[in-house]
């Protein structure tokens, strides 16, 4: 891959390139360094096991307690893995079927430049997060398959990559799949110890506050236009093409005849017919008994359904298998890599000193004890983008940090819904520059994280001091309100 970008740069030096914009220049030199000094996404999470295990020593656990930890977390996260792995197959799956590859390819016909391509797959790729981060992930990934087709716009891959990933890194927690506002909003699923603290808070009191639509459209709007002036323009832009990426789409040619007897029912859509009549039959009634939007919110609502639909556009199973074969290569680096993120997650907030106190203890107190009520929302935040960096749970972890924190908004007098918020909003920040959330999408597109983060980095530096003070300031227009417990 190396030397098709060498050789494209050494063409590119006999042709006077148009003078780029300050956003690109910037967005160019970060990557230049990503691509030297940023390491490959296995060995950025064993650094930061080493980094986790060190502090927790430092913290007072003993080396058993973090040997424990690491062991006893590896597995823990073995179920969010094979779901995280299915969202990489079931996306492929659907995307390289014949009726799919139309409908993204008619989409990718709109734009007419390579940074408008970039903006377009940004815009996309934040308003579906808002609706659900998986569907953000792969349909970014795949419309920046289908542009990259287009070797007349001269996109650059690496920043139309970056553009996908920017749901997972700008706005999904502050749409309908934030699982903190989930937890929050159903008291069924909240643990018993939690619901005295925060009682019940109505999605109007979290992503429905007019401040939370203020703070997602500022970030929408703001995050389209660094992707479009950092997008490097045709006389540097480095194309799938010139990585050496095939991008061309699935082969949708006639279908081979069975050649045995028992080859048949491969090449018959009748088994194909029978299971999805099956599960529509299960998915009518998932969505019948619960809200829409939280039925789709499940990672495996979201995954059967397109594995489901997956089969359906194949429509003959000898099709659907070839494809799924196809994608297994994208989910190499979940498979080995999300276990090792259980293990810093389970040192972090297992491996206990003397006094009973972990890492992930010592810097939540530390920061709510500097904490009032006006800095509430900047200790929070800047507590939860921390930690997020080394925890990106997707909200998982909001259960065990809400105790504290929300009992600290209680003390101070904060809006509950509003440090619900606060959390989630800070939370998708270190996503930005943090290789767990982007490994589905790069092993769809065939990119390695070094290739996307110098552009996610130069997001990262508007988004941190712009979310941190919007969340600081709109705090001054809302009052607290106890906790309403049913």
């Amino acid at each position: 891959m190396t030397k098709p970008i060498l050789a494209t740069v050494a063409n590119l030096r006999d042709e006077p390139a148009p003078k780029e914009g300050v956003l690109a220049r910037i967005a160019i030199s970060f990557t230049a360094w990503a691509e030297r000094w940023f390491p490959d996404a296995f060995v950025f999470v064993a650094i930061a096991v080493v980094v986790v295990a060190l502090a927790a020593m430092l913290n007072g656990a003993s080396v058993l307690s973090v040997s424990r930890a690491f062991g006893d977390g590896f597995w823990s996260l073995i179920t969010f893995t094979m779901q995280m792995a299915f969202v990489a197959i079931g996306g492929y799956v659907v995307a390289v079927s014949s009726p799919a590859q139309r409908l993204i390819h008619r989409l990718a016909e709109i734009p007419r430049t390579g940074p408008g391509a970039v903006g377009l797959i940004a815009g996309i790729s934040m308003l579906a997060s808002l609706l659900n981060w998986g569907l953000s992930l792969i349909f970014g990934g795949l419309l920046v398959r289908a542009l990259a087709e287009r070797q007349e716009l001269k996109m650059d891959y690496r920043a139309a990559a970056a553009a996908a990933y920017l749901g997972l890194g700008a706005t999904w927690a502050m749409g309908l799949s934030s699982s903190a506002a989930q937890l929050q909003a159903n008291a069924a699923s909240l643990p018993k110890s939690l619901l005295p603290i925060t009682g019940v808070i109505p999605f109007s009191e979290t992503i429905f506050l007019w401040q939370s639509v203020v703070i997602t459209a500022v970030l929408v709007a703001i995050s389209v236009v660094i992707a479009v002036s950092s997008a490097p323009g045709p006389g540097t832009a480095i194309t799938a093409q010139a990585m050496g990426i095939k991008v061309e789409r699935g082969e949708t040619g006639e279908q081979r005849r069975p050649q045995q007897p028992g080859e048949w029912l491969e090449h018959s859509p009748l088994l194909t017919v029978l299971i999805v009549a099956l599960a529509a039959g299960w998915l009518i009634h998932e969505f019948a008994t619960k809200d829409p939007m939280i039925a789709i919110s499940s990672l495996n609502t979201y995954n059967f359904l397109f594995i489901m639909l997956g089969m359906l556009l194949h429509w003959r199973p000898r099709r659907f298998l070839d494809a799924v074969v196809k994608s297994v290569p994208a989910t190499s680096g979940v498979l080995i890599q999300f276990p090792f993120y259980g293990s810093i997650a389970a040192i972090l907030t297992m491996a206990k000193n003397e006094a009973g106190l972990t890492v992930s203890d010592q810097i939540a107190h530390a920061f709510v004890a500097m904490s009032t009520q006006h800095l509430y929302p900047l200790v929070i935040g800047i507590y939860s983008a921390v930690l997020g960096f080394f925890i990106p749970s997707g909200g998982g972890k909001w259960l065990l940090e809400a105790p504290y924190v929300m009992q600290a908004a209680n003390d101070l007098k904060v809006h509950l819904g509003w440090a619900v918020q606060v959390y989630n909003a800070a939370e998708a920040l270190p996503n930005l520059i943090n290789p767990f959330w982007m490994l589905p999408l790069l092993g769809v597109l065939g990119l390695k994280a070094r290739d996307v983060v110098g552009f996610t980095f130069l997001q990262l530096l508007v988004h941190l001091p712009l979310v941190l003070f919007m969340l600081w300031a709109l705090a001054y227009t809302l009052e607290y309100h106890p906790p309403v417990i049913p």
